[in-house]
């Protein structure tokens, strides 16, 4: 089998677009030529790949399945290109960083800015996905660089360096009764109204399991994955949620929001530079870490 790059494009593209016309436009060819590919690829692989329905191209499961290695191979190729690119004599190139929320929010930002004034021949995409997904991007080879908030973890081949703790506090409004405590006891937490994270949030999985091992009863009242919305329904009501320390900082400073540490808490988090080991780690990657060491050591 003698496979052209065009053709694991066309079926990645497909399944996302759905529509030939699409896909010819994307690839800057022609829908004549796309339907080549697509009939090649079946008599090829001696199976279905694809049938249309409501207008729409679809991807058998034999499809699927073959788009499942096409997205990955053209993932790779991707990675590869930039990779070679970053040694050009001239240094320029282009870094895609992937980032959960604490991080892609409070941290890289100002981050980026000062990198980009420092490298300006270096461009720079930012992703903000929960950690679950970010982790998923960098073994898929769709990021170069990870920066995530997670628990000490061993996910070969991910590698990683810890930059900072990332500490999780209860947070709530500065006229709560809560402001009124020195420490925050396990059992003042039952019934009281909580915020929970979204369902792919970290913070949320360790919130619950912190609950569940000391047996207390959250009453939750709203649920966002939104970190902002969470401030602000905090700020402005009477419930109470658990937030990255980082994200409330200015809010501690001004005096906007109170906090308190986690009670009998035994889950440490931390903020980590992360990479594929899979992939070549070049004068880019420490050039960026030594950018991001210098930003964090507030923290």
């Amino acid at each position: 089998m003698n496979w052209h790059m065009l053709k694991f494009q066309v079926i990645e593209l497909l399944d996302k677009h759905k529509r030939i016309t699409s896909v010819a436009e994307h690839l800057g060819l022609k829908q004549p030529t796309v339907s080549f590919h697509m009939k090649s690829m079946e008599q090829e692989m001696g199976v279905q790949l694809f049938y249309s329905r409501g207008g729409k191209v679809h991807l058998t499961e034999a499809g699927q399945s073959l788009n499942h290695y096409a997205k990955k191979i053209n993932a790779l190729v991707q990675e590869a290109e930039r990779v070679v690119k970053e040694f050009d004599e001239r240094g320029s190139g282009h870094l895609k960083i992937g980032a959960s929320s604490v991080p892609g929010t409070y941290v890289l930002p100002e981050m980026l800015s000062s990198f980009s004034k420092l490298y300006p021949q270096i461009s720079v995409s930012l992703t903000v996905r929960p950690t679950p997904i970010i982790q998923d991007m960098l073994l898929n080879h769709e990021i170069d660089i990870g920066i995530m908030s997670a628990e000490p973890f061993q996910w070969s081949p991910l590698v990683g360096e810890t930059l900072c703790e990332d500490e999780l506090v209860f947070f709530f409004n500065p006229n709560h009764r809560f402001a009124r405590q020195e420490t925050l006891y396990p059992e003042l937490l039952n019934e009281v109204p909580f915020i929970l994270h979204g369902q792919e949030s970290s913070t949320r999985t360790m919130t619950l399991n912190w609950a569940k091992s000391l047996g207390v009863k959250l009453k939750p009242v709203m649920e966002m994955d939104s970190l902002e919305a969470i401030k602000q329904a905090v700020l402005t009501g009477e419930s109470v949620s658990v937030i990255s320390k980082i994200a409330i900082a200015k809010e501690l400073q001004r005096g906007e929001l109170s906090c308190r540490s986690i009670p009998q808490n035994p889950f440490k988090r931390y903020i980590y530079f992360t990479y594929n080991a899979d992939r070549i780690r070049s004068s880019f990657f420490d050039s960026f870490l030594a950018c991001l060491h210098d930003s964090v050591r507030a923290y």
